[in-house]
């Protein structure tokens, strides 16, 4: 048995008795959907016409949201039916950035994730999906598909169909009739201000702090420059604009949910790459002997290490929309989900450099030992974990790079010099672990920066990365790119580098946390900005 919706674009005529129908039974706040239709319309009068397309849950076999969640709060039924158990929830928000078709949203009464699930409560009784039966027009049908007998396994093996974005692997069970790309490829209408409920984009509810986003005309005109062509001066040209409305306008949709990862997570990011560099950094120097440390610069190591893992841990809770359920995560845990592994990462590596004062405090040289090399190891996991989980967010095309661990490994090494280089202003340093601190700084900083051109120039596949990458390079998100990234971040640490004595090392060093801070923050936020559905 397996259970998938038809959506009969044939049929459709837009009425929303389906997303009533889904309020009514499942007291679904106001603000957000689990079931809403999507209204475009293309050409111009008398040439024109009106799609409309229900929006939903995929119910996918290999469903990302479910991998990525870390308490199982997300599952799959036997019938294919993608449930969830908001009393296991967190809030942690993964599940609606590895969603390719934005249909998780966090319930702005409970806090805790929520999606369409085929109402199961109603099928577990023989009955069908609520807005099955409201259907004036019969154009959602649902039903077992393994069932030869039953009329969706009888449509799908008579009529062509389609679905939404195939090339993301997770084998939806929603297909659509007479589907048009103008209405189920995101970016082929971008959202306007020019809508039946355009005071809607803001966004409402749960997510009213985002209302500052409203699109406008700007935005409007830097969506025509970043899907084509620009104009001497930086002007979108306006006959642009006017070829994206005629060709596919987004005229009615669910209103938009905000950044869901905030500055906690690229806050985070940045703390963790502190408290890892410093610990790998200190290695190097120790076991490698790549670097002459002084007993109050390894002290320095594990205080700094500890104090900002320690802030990684609360920003992460702090992110969470349930942060009291915080520890489910290590008491709970889906194996499968990268927050699970890095969590495990962190609570590991944080016992390590307990362990290691400890060894060091009570003059234990075998339990040092243990401690410094399996602190490497973890330290190297906390690094680089974050990685895996953008790449388990399948719904952010720009995040599946296949270089983003190294990105986060070299900014992990450029901290932790960082660190140790601001700290000469206050600590007795020798010539020696100054040339130290300063080759590390040029080799990561290196690393850093073509890390960043191949992720910012490699081919990339899919219109969202590439819009993605236009928004970075010379969109919404440049300034904090060339100024704060590239600039303050690696050229300028550069520049101060190459000059003696510890100020301008220790100025080198403050540059280089303030630009990762940037990088962070533009590589977590632009990506979020791409609509989804």
């Amino acid at each position: 048995m397996k259970y998938g919706f038809i959506i009969d674009n044939r049929k459709c005529i837009g009425c929303h008795a389906c997303t009533v129908a889904c309020k009514s039974e499942h007291d679904v706040p106001v603000g957000v959907n689990r079931t809403w239709v999507k209204q475009v319309e293309k050409g111009t009068f008398p040439n024109s016409r009106r799609l409309f397309s229900v929006m939903r849950c995929n119910h996918c076999t290999d469903a990302p949201c479910v991998e990525i969640c870390p308490v199982e709060a997300l599952h799959i039924r036997e019938d294919g039916i993608v449930d969830f158990d908001n009393s296991r929830c967190i809030g942690c928000k993964a599940c609606t950035q590895a969603c390719p078709y934005d249909a998780l949203y966090i319930d702005p009464n409970t806090h805790t994730a929520a999606k369409c699930n085929y109402c199961a409560h109603r099928v577990d009784v023989g009955l069908e999906p609520a807005c099955v039966n409201v259907c004036p027009e019969h154009a959602i049908i649902s039903g077992d598909m393994e069932d030869p007998t039953s009329e969706i396994a009888q449509l799908l093996a008579s009529e062509s169909v389609s679905v939404r974005k195939p090339e993301k692997g997770t084998r939806p069970n929603l297909f659509y009739i007479d589907g048009d790309e103008g209405s189920l490829t995101p970016l082929v209408a971008p959202k306007t201000e020019n809508n039946l409920w355009g005071s809607q984009t803001g966004g409402v509810g749960h997510f009213a702090k985002y209302a500052g986003e409203r699109m406008g005309e700007k935005d409007l005109v830097q969506m025509a420059k970043e899907l084509g062509g620009e104009e001497a001066g930086g002007q979108a040209p306006k006959k642009r604009i006017e070829v994206i409305m005629e060709q596919a306008r987004r005229v009615y949709d669910a209103p938009h949910k905000g950044t869901l990862w905030g500055w906690e997570v690229s806050a985070y990011v940045w703390t963790k790459a502190i408290s890892a560099g410093t610990f790998l950094v200190a290695f190097l120097a120790l076991v490698a002997n790549w670097g002459p440390i002084s007993e109050a610069h390894t002290w320095l190591a594990l205080a700094v290490a500890l104090v900002f893992l320690g802030l990684t841990g609360a920003l992460l809770v702090k992110d969470l929309d349930k942060p009291m359920r915080f520890a489910y995560v290590l008491l709970r845990p889906q194996w499968r989900s990268w927050l699970v592994r890095g969590g495990y990462a962190i609570t590991v590596f944080g016992g390590l450099l307990t362990l290691w004062g400890v060894a060091k405090w009570l003059n234990v040289p075998l339990l040092e030992q243990v401690a410094l090399w399996g602190g490497a190891v973890f330290a190297l996991l906390t690094a680089v974990y974050t990685a895996f989980l953008f790449a388990q967010a399948k719904g952010r095309d720009f995040w599946q790079s296949p270089v983003l661990a190294f990105h986060m490994l070299g900014h992990s090494i450029m901290a932790g010099a960082a660190v140790f280089a601001l700290a000469t202003l206050f600590m007795e340093a020798s010539e020696s672990w100054m040339h130290y601190l300063r080759n590390v700084l040029y080799i990561s900083i290196g690393a850093n920066l073509l890390m960043m051109l191949v992720e910012l120039t490699t081919t990339h596949p899919t219109i969202d990365a590439k819009t993605t990458v236009k928004m970075i390079v010379s969109g919404r998100y440049s300034k904090y790119f060339w100024l704060g990234a590239i600039l303050l971040g690696n050229l300028i640490p550069l520049a101060l580098a190459t000059l003696s004595g510890s100020l301008p090392l220790a100025l080198a060093g403050l540059c280089v946390l303030l630009g990762i801070y940037f990088t962070e923050h533009v590589w977590v936020q632009a990506p979020q900005q791409i609509p989804l559905s």
